[in-house]
């Protein structure tokens, strides 16, 4: 890459690998090279080589070597260029002085240096205000409930915007212009033109790019001043949508462990990040933007979502999703239980349950695919209308998808779940997306209209079968064999009848039916049919334990897969086997 003569062959040369490779990977002496654990696979013994007299690296468990313009590259995930500048940096090499810019440029570049020391200042300012104030005192205090000490509050940089209204101006105005203190966004101006501190009686929270410089600020009233959360506005040196909150200390940990945590807010980023858990980045907000994604593209692949649980987080969640789909991520999603009877975020959670908890669940946190599959079981699935807003409401996530191998999965897994069949669902999906459609058209053959032969039978036996109805009424309440399945309303009202000792008439019945089953229910009675007798019922029955049992079986395979603990482990493969064993006997 290094072209003779070149800046770039100057650093290659003057360069020291194994300096710039030590501050990724802990190194050790060996004979004439360097050893380490790899940075780029999991490993337990070192395999991974650094050779100071060729100045080059590699490992040999997984393969990879090359320069150290390659290993930069690699870790920070950069091109050559950058790669050039930061070796460069940190050998302390002087970097020759880039062409002359326009006047534009220089005085864009002026006016960014400027702002950023601003914020410098502004930090500092914030400090001093919750150490040394009354007012702070009172922070100090709400922060303390929520479970932050010293230590915390001062590695974090957590400070506090006083009410005065213009404490920080007067600090700043004998420095600065006003054009420049508007423009930080750290002072507004009024519609009389007058200039006044945008925070104010707010816990303060700096936000740094990637380099650790501050460039915004996201302040949590104190009081109940609306709103509960104000973020700096966008200026010459912050765009919300470009940067990540805890980016500038997460990026280390989620390169080592190749994988980030999502989270809402500040605070829940904190407390996770209090546990020991480094790897955690919070989006500010719900709404998380592509040129995030793409930030968090340059460190891992592999991201667990864990948003607030109230109806904005799901929201957030699932959109998300879409747009870490899109980029070809590996996406798990970590929905936190109650604590008591509070919907707990990160935070909360932490705090009530502890952080071994909270890890527990983030190693258990699953595959995105079951957690909407789960959304989606939240409809009611006992009609067809509702399996079909059910598929809808995954279809937007299946078509996002680069995936061919994945989204073939989807489909086998969510015919599974919504007990639909697979044939006729990949067809419909199949024709949604040539038709470039975000929905299923209503389907009858896919959404069940129409009941299965072993389900006409039995109602028809319910409804007719005199002489054995209340015992078959029995047995399908007894072993629930009718729950779940499409015709599962028409089956209850009939076995309610059957169980009440009365003579059936299928008008009352019909009339606590909706107008869909009311019409199935009179096409069944209306076919022609032989005198059921109690032997083909009892076979009926076994059909329908069979299905049961199939299904339980699918449950119990997805639960394997996800690797529980072992005793949970033992208890699902002997239940695997018994449900095997009598799927055998019953063929």
């Amino acid at each position: 890459m290094a072209e003779a003569g070149s800046f770039a062959e100057k650093v290659k040369q003057q360069a020291d690998i194994v300096r710039v490779v030590g501050e990724y990977v802990r190194l050790k002496k060996s004979g004439q090279n360097f050893t380490g654990l790899c940075p780029f696979h999991a490993e337990k013994s070192p395999s991974f080589a650094v050779h100071p007299t060729k100045q080059i690296y590699h490992c040999f468990g997984c393969g990879v070597g090359g320069d150290v313009f390659k290993f930069v590259m690699e870790m920070e995930k950069c091109a050559f260029p950058e790669a050039i500048r930061v070796v460069a940096e940190k050998c302390g090499i002087s970097i020759p002085r880039p062409k002359d810019r326009s006047p534009e440029e220089r005085k864009e570049n002026q006016q960014r240096s400027v702002l950023v020391e601003m914020h410098r200042e502004a930090q500092s300012f914030f400090v001093k205000q919750l150490e040394g104030t009354l007012e702070g005192k009172a922070a100090r205090a709400y922060l303390e409930d929520r479970g932050l000490d010293k230590d915390t509050i001062t590695r974090f940089g957590i400070g506090y915007a006083p009410s005065g209204g213009d404490l920080l101006l007067r600090h700043l105005k004998s420095k600065y212009s006003e054009k420049l203190l508007v423009d930080s966004g750290l002072v507004s101006r009024d519609q009389g033109g007058r200039l006044f501190d945008r925070f104010r009686r707010r816990i303060t929270f700096p936000i740094s790019n990637e380099s650790g410089k501050i460039v915004a600020f996201g302040c949590r009233a104190l009081g109940d001043d609306q709103p509960k959360y104000l973020n700096s506005p966008e200026t010459p040196i912050y765009s919300k949508s470009n940067l990540l909150y805890h980016m500038d200390r997460a990026k280390e940990g989620i390169r080592r462990q190749d994988f980030a945590i999502l989270v809402e807010g500040y605070m829940d980023a904190i407390a996770v990040a209090r546990a020991g858990i480094s790897n955690v980045v919070a989006s500010c907000g719900t709404s998380l933007a592509e040129p995030q994604i793409k930030l968090l593209g340059r460190f891992t692949r592999r991201v667990i979502v864990n948003y607030d649980p109230d109806a904005a987080g799901q929201t957030a969640t699932e959109r998300s999703l879409v747009l870490l789909l899109e980029q070809d991520f590996e996406v798990r999603v970590l929905a936190l239980p109650p604590v008591g009877n509070k919907k707990a975020d990160p935070d909360l959670f932490i705090r009530e349950m502890g952080k071994d908890a909270y890890l527990k669940l983030l190693k258990e946190a699953p595959p995105y695919v079951d957690y909407l599959i789960a959304r989606a079981r939240q409809m009611d699935l006992t009609t067809g209308e509702g399996k079909q807003r059910a598929l809808n409401f995954l279809l937007p996530y299946i078509q996002k998808i680069p995936n061919g191998i994945l989204r073939s999965e989807w489909a086998t897994r969510i015919a599974q779940q919504l007990r639909i069949e697979e044939p006729l669902l990949r067809s419909a999906l199949s024709k949604a997306a040539k038709e470039r459609r975000s929905e299923i058209k209503t389907a009858p053959e896919l959404i069940g209209r129409a009941a299965k032969p072993v389900e006409r039978r039995l109602i028809r036996m319910l409804a007719e079968a005199e002489g054995f109805r209340h015992e078959l009424a029995q047995q399908l309440q007894n072993a629930r064999l009718y729950h779940g399945l499409e015709t599962e309303k028409i089956f209850a009202a009939l076995v309610i009848a059957s169980l009440a000792g009365q003579p059936l008439q299928a008008t009352e019945v019909a009339a606590v039916l909706d107008e869909r089953d009311r019409r199935l229910l009179f096409e069944i009675l209306f076919e022609e049919a032989n005198e059921p007798t109690w032997e083909e019922a009892q076979s009926c029955i076994e059909a329908l334990q069979n299905r049961q049992a199939e299904h339980e079986l699918a449950e119990v395979q997805r639960s394997i897969e996800a690797n529980p603990p072992a005793p949970e482990m033992r208890g699902l493969l002997e239940k695997k086997q018994d449900l095997m064993r009598r799927l055998a006997a019953a063929r």
